[in-house]
């Protein structure tokens, strides 16, 4: 008998639905999501509704939900968008009977855990699917840059939510020290979070811009990711590449103060865009680029999850093991 649940992925821009069904194998599908804008509904309650609305006004009595933010306390507050959700108020305003709430990229490595070695794409180091034990850094860029970890043993696993998004921000060269200038010009202090996230190609671009002493019009960060990765704009595609530079730098440093040596997996909407890029830039030497530690990074074994929803298909996954009911 399968249980079936409301799955859902909360981001800055967008909050992502489905139907999943729950085996009672633990097996789960997903049904046909629905992506709505963030922007255009005032809270997550309004946003349930038009979900609703699209399934013919009805909807199962369970709810995971994975939140791009942390997930403790009365209050919960996302990083990049205004909605607001109170966790004991959650069953009386979405009319469900059990629900879960974990963050984003807590999802994310649930569907790391679950997901086929075919849903993988190979990155760098050691060829091969990822070890059935030890520790694996799971990572993407989106509106922000979420960070978790996967600790795995035999027959079973657990999952790590961090806020590893907002560690310091390192530049290795006389560029990157030019966008940390320039992104501390508005932030006190600089993430990394600020220069590995979707929105950060547009302070690259500019950077890159003012070393040139070239004056460019203001562009958002989907033209410049549409015609940097198309080849349209030379100088957009420099911003790019440099972002997989910085990718690759933030994923190391992740891998080593998380002890992920087992693995290191790239996840996100923007992460699989950006997949061939990636294979073709210099994020592998700079992932590896760690002085005494290069042996050690050049053994880590990194992937790019492939799965479609990953997101829907982890929340799902969480809910399932919550209660009781898993691979």
């Amino acid at each position: 008998m399968s249980t079936d649940i409301v799955s859902v992925d909360i981001g800055g821009t967008h909050a992502r639905f489905a139907i999943a069904s729950i085996g009672a194998d633990g097996t789960i599908e997903l049904g046909e999501p629905e992506t709505l804008h963030t922007e255009d509904h005032a809270s997550f309650q309004t946003a349930w509704e038009d979900f609703r609305e699209r399934q013919g006004g009805s909807l199962p009595e369970a709810v995971s939900m994975a939140i791009a933010g942390p997930v403790g306390g009365d209050v919960i507050r996302f990083t990049n968008n205004p909605w607001v959700i109170r966790p004991a108020l959650v069953c009386s305003k979405l009319g469900v009977s059990r629900y879960k709430i974990v963050n984003d990229f807590e999802a994310v490595a649930h569907a790391v855990a679950r997901a086929p070695d075919d849903q993988f794409l190979h990155l760098t180091g050691p060829e091969g699917p990822l070890p059935d034990t030890g520790r694996i850094t799971v990572l993407g860029p989106g509106t922000g840059l979420g960070v978790a970890y996967l600790f795995r043993q035999p027959g079973h696993y657990r999952v790590q939510a961090t806020e590893g998004g907002h560690i310091d921000f390192a530049p290795l060269d006389q560029i990157e020290d030019a966008i940390l200038a320039r992104l501390r010009k508005r932030h006190n202090r600089v993430s990394a979070e600020r220069v590995v996230s979707g929105p950060a190609i547009v302070d690259i671009y500019q950077t890159l811009a003012a070393m040139e002493k070239k004056s460019v019009p203001e562009r958002d960060d989907v033209d410049l990711w549409t015609t940097g990765m198309s080849g349209e704009d030379s100088l957009a595609a420099a911003a790019v590449d440099r972002f997989c530079l910085s990718l690759g730098s933030v994923a190391g440093d992740l891998a080593l103060a998380q002890g992920g040596f087992q693995g290191v997996v790239i996840a996100g909407g923007l992460g699989y865009r950006i997949r061939d890029t990636l294979i073709g830039s210099g994020f592998a030497e700079r992932f590896r680029a760690k002085g005494r530690f290069e042996s050690l990074m050049a053994s880590i074994p990194v992937k790019l999850i492939t799965q479609p929803q990953p997101g829907l298909f982890g929340a799902a996954a969480a809910f399932a093991r919550d209660h009781g009911v898993s691979q």
